[in-house]
């Protein structure tokens, strides 16, 4: 049976719902926050207590047991509202490895603890600074000593380490001079990193604030218990989740197009120069128009593949154009809205400039254009694999 695609506005209680709650966090809120690089522990506490970050955990771990379309319309509606869900929404997707190849003590021992808020859950340790996105070759490793495993190396980009109880880390258990295949090797761990020495977080101050740093592990021993499924697997676990963490990163970014599409409109109807209001002008009303079109037009793919995933259909062509064409939609809104506020668009008090900032992060992370393009070339379309 196909899936159903929704084509009108999906979970609109949920959706008013996360409005609501969004409005009691408004831009100055989150310009305080971006000028302290301060992490905005309020906004992720009333997430969490209204159990919207639990949206995708099953009831007897005591989740909502909703399907990823609605955390779609959840994180959506979050960016749409000026908020930024990347505090928190990894929780999201990587708690996906956990329920699908954990065990069932893991399971009862993390999932409760991390509906509730009493776990936090947002740390994904996967990219090193000397292999980017060739995780194959990831040089961290974890080895067997006993009871436990002991693992040595160094992450980047781990967003959110600070603020989280809980590390997903990948490592690799064998040497890659002895796996029989690039895709095996690496194993997945959860890691709870305040009841561990020789882990080191040292922040990155980047354009955005993001909470992002990179993590050092020096004689780290973790129990043998942190094993997540097989030792060996953990290549293939990683990429059974990538799907999710696509989807899901493009439904933020149609949220941050609409918030663009959404603050421009608006101005160019109110803004009058030379005696009329700028939206009548080609010039600025065509590119409105534009964004807009685009914007619909990646919230389909986001939908479909979102349709897909829930159906327990293979969609990763799917999620990966999804990601692109809204990741392309919201960099262009962007672009767009800065044009139609011209000067004022660049005053933090507008929240142009930070939004501008963020939505421009998604043409690179979690992963860039060009990989997304090598994917479609490659195992769409036949092509010679060209890296």
């Amino acid at each position: 049976m196909a899936p159903f695609i929704p084509l009108e506005e999906s979970f609109p209680d949920i959706r008013e719902g996360v409005r609501n709650l969004c409005a009691q966090f408004p831009g100055e809120y989150w310009r305080e926050k971006d000028q302290k690089r301060a992490y905005p522990a309020e906004f992720v506490a009333a997430l969490t207590a209204a159990g919207y970050l639990a949206a995708l955990i099953p009831e007897k771990y005591g989740g909502s047991g909703l399907p990823i379309s609605a955390a779609v319309a959840i994180l959506e509606e979050i960016h749409r509202s000026g908020c930024n869900g990347a505090a928190c929404h990894a929780q999201m997707y990587i708690m996906g490895t956990v329920l699908r190849h954990g065990s069932e003590e893991q399971k009862r021992r993390y999932l409760p603890g991390i509906a509730s808020g009493e776990l936090r859950l947002q740390a994904f340790g996967v990219t090193e600074p000397n292999t980017g996105s060739d995780t194959t070759q990831l040089k961290t490793m974890a080895v067997r000593s006993d009871d436990s495993y002991v693992v040595n190396g160094q992450k980047i980009w781990t967003s959110r380490a600070e603020y989280s109880d809980l590390l997903l880390l990948l490592a690799r258990t064998t040497p890659l001079d002895e796996v029989k295949s690039r895709r095996h090797g690496l194993s997945v761990f959860l890691v709870e990193m305040n009841k561990v020495d020789g882990l080191e977080i040292r922040p990155i101050r980047t354009m955005i604030n993001h909470a992002t740093t990179e993590l050092f592990f020096s004689d780290m021993h973790i129990p043998a218990s942190s094993l997540i499924g097989q030792e060996g697997e953990g290549f293939s676990y990683i990429l059974d989740g990538m799907n999710a963490e696509r989807i899901l990163i493009g439904s933020e970014s149609i949220g941050d197009a609409r918030f663009f599409i959404d603050r421009a409109t608006a101005y160019a109807k109110e803004r009058e120069i030379f005696g009329r209001p700028i939206g009548q002008n080609q010039g600025v009303q065509f590119p409105i128009a534009r964004s807009y079109a685009s914007t619909e037009g990646a919230h389909l793919m986001v939908s479909k593949a979102a349709a897909l995933f829930d159906s327990g259909i293979s969609c990763g062509p799917e999620a990966n154009m999804a990601k692109l064409l809204a990741g392309d939609a919201a960099w262009a809104a962007a672009d767009m809205c800065m044009q139609t506020f011209g000067g004022f668009g660049f005053a933090e008090e507008y929240d142009i400039e930070r939004k501008f900032r963020e939505s421009r992060l998604y043409q690179i992370a979690p992963i860039s254009t060009n990989m997304i393009l090598a994917y479609i070339g490659q195992h769409v379309l036949g092509l010679p694999r060209s890296y």
